[in-house]
């Protein structure tokens, strides 16, 4: 496969670690790495650590938002 159709394939996400997102959603790294353990939140082990799709975070968030509760007239 050349150089430019491997690119295609590859995905063009940017990526943050378990710190970041546990920094961005006021979590301890203990819960981001709780929630890629049983598959909650997906991620891929790169070397070093874990990095977490935007796109995947998105996902996740989506899942989890609660609707806004009706209000009564």
């Amino acid at each position: 496969m050349t150089d430019g159709k491997w690119m295609l394939l590859m995905p063009r996400d940017q990526y943050q670690t378990v710190k970041e997102v546990s920094d961005r959603l006021e979590v301890s790294e203990a819960t981001v790495r709780g929630w890629i353990k049983d598959g909650t939140l997906r991620a891929i082990d790169i070397g070093k650590g874990w990095r977490i799709a935007d796109r995947d975070l998105e996902d996740f968030l989506q899942r989890h938002a609660t609707r806004a509760r009706d209000i009564e007239p």
